[in-house]
């Protein structure tokens, strides 16, 4: 992969990064953890992969991006104030009364494809758009991220089988696999078994990534791209809270609040990390 690339990408989700902890704030409560764990996988998305634009928000022809685990969207709003879509500013308002941005997404927010947030649903709504741009013609791809506890929702499943019936090449899946959910480790929770050999019994083409490395994404996600005749699923091992050394896989910041200390604590972490 060509350096300049790869320097350009790793800075993005840096911004990305700081993005989430703008969008946190001080004392208010937030999704933390799979943000963070999600945030090189979108800033890939969203400065590599995706045909999108903030001029032609509407462009038919656009690829669509549906975070389904909603409550991981800090990673999207990052991505898309970095992105143009709104100015960077606005991140410090989400979850106000009346702001763009609050705390699952919404349609009202540009760039936003869909309302998430209750678990199991994004790749339905995937299948729907995958299945009406082949309908109309279009060449434009989806691609739905979900996190490892979303998967224990059986319409999630429907979906998979949908998509595979129909064939549709034009949606790639991303499980954000990061291993912890709201109460703990994802495993004690609720037993998921073989992710991947999960979608390949579906029909679906899987590959396995390391979530966190920005060549592996890119390469996977071309790809994925590449593929004809199935959906394609990316399991992508990731950590919870990556980025913020005190956060780092411990389920406390799935959903949690930074006081003024953490915050400078948590800065600080994602630069020196990005610095590496």
């Amino acid at each position: 992969m060509d350096r300049e690339l790869e320097g350009s990408l790793r800075e993005k989700a840096c911004s990305v990064r700081l993005g989430i902890i703008d969008a946190l704030g001080i004392g208010n409560r937030g999704h933390l953890g799979g943000s963070m764990s999600s945030a090189d996988i979108v800033a890939v998305l969203y400065f590599y992969k995706m045909r999108h634009s903030p001029e032609r928000k509407d462009d038919p022809n656009r690829d669509r991006f549906i975070m389904s685990k909603g409550h991981a969207v800090l990673a999207q709003y990052a991505a898309l104030a970095e992105a143009g879509y709104f100015d960077r500013s606005v991140l410090a308002t989400t979850k106000s009364l009346g702001s763009l941005l609050q705390g699952h997404p919404e349609r009202t927010t540009p760039g936003i494809e869909a309302n998430t947030g209750s678990l199991g649903q994004g790749l339905s709504v995937g299948v729907g758009m995958a299945l009406a741009g082949k309908a109309d013609g279009l060449d434009y791809h989806v691609y739905v991220i979900v996190g490892d506890g979303e998967l224990a929702e059986g319409q999630l499943w429907e979906a998979t089988m949908a998509a595979s019936h129909y064939a549709l090449d034009n949606l790639t899946v991303i499980v954000d696999m990061n291993g912890i959910q709201a109460m703990g480790k994802t495993r004690d929770r609720y037993t998921i078994g073989n992710i991947p050999g999960r979608f390949a019994a579906f029909g679906w083409k899987t590959f396995e990534i390391d979530g966190h490395d920005i060549t592996d994404i890119v390469e996977t996600l071309d790809k994925a791209a590449a593929v004809r005749g199935c959906p394609t699923a990316i399991i992508a091992r990731t950590v919870k809270g990556r980025g913020v050394d005190f956060a780092e896989n411990k389920h406390a910041y799935h959903n949690n609040l930074l006081t003024v200390e953490e915050r400078e604590k948590a800065v600080a972490s994602v630069m020196a990390a990005s610095a590496k």
